[in-house]
């Protein structure tokens, strides 16, 4: 049995959970699916619905049927009353939306976790398994020594949080008609989102890939949607997913437009009637595309799952309650489309989670020292690439970045590639060996600082480490640089949507009347709320980690903010004294504080000082 799972659990087979009315039903048949058509009636009876057992035996309806049983076959059966065929799907559905079998998961974020037994047959594969050894926040474990949790308990975690939503929405507005194949459905996408994460996350797509597949844009999700295909295929899963319900290619196309998102970037993202752009479901159910991964608004499910655990795991304060959101969640009809909106009383904390997440960017994801560690393990990554051999399909010998075109290689890529390379003896790979080993000893390259450009400028960071290299200032340094001894690191941060509110996307509804859906404006919520979405943050890092160079280096770095006109870098004063003077407008005061030292005053002030302790060194 693995850690924090307990052995199944058995429960009743009343929706209210009481307690199991024993020699009902035989012991051996405790799953529905295995059960005769007098095992049916039996349950009929024991639910109150006894009227009903002649019809079933005449249908020959069994366990193994009832999933797919809906409303109008109910109908065709000779159940005429609408209440009756109600009654019973929302009967037979407590089978599965409560299953006897399910297992339960102790998560330290959201307590016990109860989990379909579907879900569990797909946790228990090797392509899930895999997630175990694949960090969620990468290079920050070698900051945040509590950041070792893993993308295997963040995936559980969003499965868990989907089904808290589409259940929620289920049973407070039945008119949905959301039925046992969404639930799945929408579970399953939260559970196989991140199944195509490479070695410490993030880094492996965003830093790794582009640099040694620059022809190929690839994603995370693009390998999520193979890895999903390759996981169903090696263990024969199609006929178990056929048991519980599903209907095929249909629902695994719906699964795989919830983990993707929408086709086209921006398409139908309005509220208006553009094309709709999915095939797993109509436009009628449109709003459970927005659970896992809300392309629209950016709230889903699974960054209410990373900010409650990475906060946790990094000692972080979160202040989003996705709790609440939960109770105040219902669809409301925008335009032709149907969306998930909440109460008008929680616009403050939607600004609070979206300040949440900038908060984590700030202080952990782009840390600074986090950022030139993955750095590092990515240089070591690319030098690696060509001698490291993973076995693939048809026993196709692949590089790492090779991998992503071959599910059967890359469900055997994780972070253990990291041990693998430290721990080799290859000569080949002796350069990515001795950085990991400066990784593992601490001894990283050095920071120079961090600045800004103006606010709505956008710089790329293609050539920045020759810019800087050449920036020479007009007093002469003993030190040449290269820009090989740079690394610049450009850094969006926003709200998750480029430069825009993602408040504005977000649609809300009022107590007096709750099926009318509207929008609110910043200005009606605060004046205190941020002006701009989105700026850029400019680290540089030298790879010469001598104090002369580090030295030499941050004045060259003070020279090029002033040659790009950038913001001045908070120690500038303090590492170059005699360059800052010459931008002006860096040497402004704003006046709000009346303790602060003009200029002349503070370079007196550094003279002096510097005086006495010449004079203390000669005596």
């Amino acid at each position: 049995m693995k850690l924090g799972e307990s052995s199944k659990r058995r429960r009743s087979l009343s929706p209210d959970r009481g307690s199991p009315k024993r020699g009902v039903l035989q012991p051996n048949k405790s799953n529905y699916l295995e059960w005769d058509v007098e095992d049916v009636c039996r349950f009929l009876r024991v639910q109150g619905l006894g009227k009903f057992e002649q019809l079933f035996r005449a249908a020959q309806l069994s366990g193994d049927v009832l999933p797919m049983l809906t409303e109008r076959d109910l109908e065709e059966e000779g159940v005429s009353v609408l209440g009756d065929r109600l009654k019973l799907i929302k009967c037979i559905n407590t089978l599965w939306q409560n299953p006897i079998d399910a297992k339960v998961f102790n998560d330290p974020i959201h307590g016990h976790i109860e989990m379909h037994p579907l879900l569990v047959r797909i946790i228990d594969t090797p392509q899930f398994q895999r997630l175990r050894f694949i960090k969620q926040l990468g290079g920050a474990y070698f900051v945040y020594p509590g950041a070792s949790h893993n993308r295997f308990e963040h995936s559980i975690g969003v499965a868990h949080l989907a089904g808290q939503l589409v259940k929620a929405l289920c049973g407070r507005q039945p008119e949905l008609r959301i039925n046992n194949r969404d639930i799945l459905c929408v579970q399953i996408a939260g559970l196989c989102h991140d199944l195509g994460h490479g070695p410490f996350s993030h880094l492996f797509d965003g830093k790794f890939i582009p640099q040694r597949r620059k022809d190929k844009k690839w994603k995370h999700e693009d390998a999520s949607l193979e890895m999903f295909d390759h996981l169903i295929a090696s263990n024969g899963l199609e006929d178990v997913l056929l048991s519980y319900g599903l209907v095929l290619p249909e629902d695994v196309k719906f699964i795989k437009e919830q983990i993707r998102g929408r086709p086209t970037e921006g398409d139908g993202a309005g509220d208006g009637a553009k094309d709709w752009p999915y095939e797993g479901r109509t436009q009628e159910k449109g709003f459970l595309y927005e659970i896992v991964a809300n392309k629209r608004s950016g709230i889903d499910v699974d960054k209410w799952d990373y900010f409650a655990r990475d906060c946790h795991h990094l000692g972080i304060r979160n202040n989003f309650d996705f709790e609440r959101f939960l109770k105040f969640a219902r669809v409301c009809e925008v335009g032709k489309r149907k969306l998930i909106c909440t109460r008008d009383k929680e616009v403050g904390d939607l600004y609070n989670m979206f300040h949440t997440r900038i908060t984590l960017h700030r202080r952990a994801y782009q840390h600074r020292v986090v950022n030139i560690i993955e750095s590092m393990i990515t240089e070591a990554l690319v030098l690696a690439d060509p001698h490291i051999q993973i076995v693939g399909k048809d026993m196709q010998i692949c590089k790492i970045s090779e991998s992503i075109d071959d599910m059967e290689a890359y469900t055997k890529l994780t972070d253990n590639v990291f041990e693998q390379i430290l721990n080799s003896s290859k000569p080949e790979l002796q350069k990515a060996r001795e950085i990991l080993n400066n990784v593992v000893c601490r001894n990283l390259y050095k920071w120079i600082g961090q600045t800004q450009p103006e606010a709505g400028t956008e710089i790329k960071p293609e050539e920045l480490s020759g810019e800087v290299a050449a920036a020479v200032p007009s007093t002469p340094l003993d030190i040449q640089f290269c820009a090989e001894d740079f690394i610049v690191n450009v850094v969006q941060m926003d709200y998750g949507m480029k430069g825009k509110n993602p408040i504005n996307k977000v649609r809300f509804y009022c107590k007096s009347d709750p099926n009318v859906a509207f929008k609110i404006r910043k200005d009606q919520v605060s004046q205190m709320l941020p002006e701009r979405f989105t700026e850029q943050l400019i680290q540089v890092y030298c790879k010469k980690t001598d104090d002369q160079s580090v030295q030499a280096a941050r004045k060259q770095f003070v020279q090029w903010c002033i040659n790009r006109d950038f913001t001045k870098p908070r120690d500038g004063d303090i590492v170059a004294p005699e360059l800052t003077p010459l931008k002006p407008d860096w040497n402004n005061t704003d006046g709000d504080s009346d303790d602060s030292i003009p200029w002349d005053e503070h370079q007196s002030h550094r003279q002096a000082n510097s005086h006495r302790s010449l004079a203390k060194a000669f005596d």
